[in-house]
């Protein structure tokens, strides 16, 4: 081995080397600005309300699938169900109002009660008037605490991702229910 290709090598190796480090640098400088913040905490109360002049649910499809539910009418695979439903500072109706949870459920498991929801929280009053979240997820809804995901926001919650601890804090058999959302939302820095 000559010596001229020993060096011609060590410098290909140099500059690899160097080559790596700073992807490697740049890589961690773009990740670490952007990552999220400690997360913004909400708590909010959802009134689903399905029956009356006043009703903010509305089924649209009538499920054909099995059976999920007994009742008049029973709750089937294939249902969906459009809300705009107010969310409230606290369980009762007359609470302070904070926005509306706008979006659909449909009932989703052929084995189960278990519905697929998308909806926007539109926030209209406090601190993040005029932002969106955007929550998707499976609702077991017999289950005492169900867990869905923040995919996205506008407004303070651009690019937002978290998650939503769900809990029924009443129900009346497929006429009304009322919903405790606490909402955990992490906001990345360069959003």
């Amino acid at each position: 081995m000559s010596v001229a290709w020993l060096e011609q090598r060590s410098v290909y190796y140099l500059v690899s080397l160097a080559s790596l480090v700073l992807a490697l640098v740049l890589s961690m400088s773009w990740q670490w600005p952007g990552a999220p913040s400690q997360p913004s905490r909400m708590r909010l109360f959802m009134h689903d309300v399905l029956t009356g002049p006043g009703a903010t649910a509305v089924g649209v499809v009538n499920g054909t699938g099995p059976v999920l539910i007994g009742g008049e009418p029973p709750l089937r695979f294939g249902q969906v169900v459009m809300i705009d439903d107010p969310l409230t500072e606290g369980p009762s109706p007359a609470s302070t109002p904070l926005g509306s949870a706008q979006g659909f459920y449909a009932f989703a498991s052929m084995h189960g009660p278990a519905v697929l929801l998308c909806m926007n929280v539109v926030l209209t009053a406090g601190p993040y008037s005029g932002s969106t979240l955007t929550v998707v997820g499976r609702d077991n809804f017999v289950a005492p605490l169900r867990e869905l995901s923040v995919v996205g926001g506008t407004g303070m919650f651009r690019m937002a991702t978290g998650y939503v601890l769900w809990r029924t804090w009443s129900w009346e058999m497929q006429k009304n229910a009322v919903l405790e959302l606490d909402v955990f939302v992490y906001v990345h820095a360069h959003a």
